[in-house]
């Protein structure tokens, strides 16, 4: 069976704070490490109040600090919004606190909304150039040399494996021209998927960082000790994208008995549509759901992702996908 790992977003829940996302964030890193996930991702968003995790180099940090095994990345940095070469010194930096753990995922979105991509003053004027700063940032991490102007303090000859992200065929033709690990955004975004990954395992061009396309796919999970437990659970998500379209983000808030009520028949569809990668149920539903993923579209690792308003009810997801694995190894 191929590796599994987790995307986190720091969510803050109604009636709780940021600090209290940290700590759950943690507590669920540690977890999954125990569980045998392979990787623990953090994603760059702002200006949404119910995402913490804004400041993601320094939450990566955090994480790594408290684990001891498990590799702790970005899925993604918003490149964008960022100077390579402040990028490379930050990640240059986690990998030298914490060697042979750090990924650097890298997207190409703003990761919020007009107004807020404008007060992060780079973007609209970076986004074009984004295959051109992806190959600045990979420079700062080779060797210096001693004609090199400007080099990453720490970064420089230091391995930081390097993905790029996306949810189109942009993101997967750069991935397989530039020889790169390919992350697609399928628990959000999945209407190009197929098609993406396709188009990256045939272009792929092998490079010095990798010799064989390799996928990831990202898909939501939420298990329970049954089936209409968990589609309970689901609606917390299901809100936090109808409030979003709403133009209303928010906390993260609790379950509801019927989200039939919450929804318009178009929101529904939208929503619907957007979240199609979601397997949804008990032990039982969630092993034929994962399976018949994997079967249909051969991903090489699989990044789980659960918005749980419950942190305990969370974790408990985690901890059944991660014995749903094991069962699907095993057969």
């Amino acid at each position: 069976m191929i590796p599994f790992s987790v995307l986190d977003l720091a969510p803050v829940t109604e009636g709780s704070n940021a600090a209290q996302a940290f700590a759950n964030t943690l507590d669920l890193a540690r977890r999954a490490e125990r569980l045998g996930y392979g990787r623990y991702w953090l994603a760059e968003h702002h200006n949404m109040p119910g995402i913490a995790s804004a400041a993601t180099a320094v939450l990566i940090g955090h994480v790594a600090g408290g684990t001891s095994t498990i590799r702790v990345g970005a899925g993604g940095i918003m490149l964008p919004n960022h100077a390579p070469l402040q990028v490379a010194e930050q990640f240059g930096t986690l990998a030298s606190l914490y060697p042979g753990r750090i990924d650097l995922g890298l997207g190409r979105a703003p990761g919020t909304d007009h107004a807020t991509a404008r007060a992060l003053r780079r973007y609209f004027d970076s986004a074009e150039a984004f295959p051109q700063d992806v190959s600045e940032l990979l420079s700062y991490f080779e060797p210096a040399t001693d004609s090199q102007p400007v080099r990453a303090v720490p970064g420089a000859g230091i391995e930081v494996p390097v993905w790029l992200l996306g949810s189109s065929l942009f993101s997967a033709r750069l991935a397989a021209t530039m020889g790169l690990p390919f992350a697609f955004a399928s628990h959000f975004a999945p209407d190009q998927m197929d098609e993406a990954v396709a188009l990256y395992r045939r272009d792929f061009r092998p490079s010095r960082r990798l010799s064989a396309p390799y996928a990831m796919l990202g898909i939501n999970v939420v298990a329970a000790d049954s089936d209409a437990q968990a589609r309970r659970l689901f609606t917390t998500q299901q809100q936090s994208f109808i409030n979003l379209r709403r133009g209303r983000p928010g906390l993260i808030p609790p379950p509801i008995d019927n989200i039939e009520n919450y929804w318009t028949p178009t929101e529904k569809f939208g929503v619907e549509r957007a979240l199609a990668c979601a397997v949804v149920g008990d032990a039982n539903t969630v092993r034929d759901g994962l399976a018949a993923f994997v079967a249909r579209h051969r991903p090489d690792e699989l990044m789980v992702t659960a918005n749980v308003f419950d942190h305990e009810a969370r974790c408990r997801s985690f901890a059944m996908v991660a014995e749903v694995r094991q069962q699907l190894a095993a057969a």
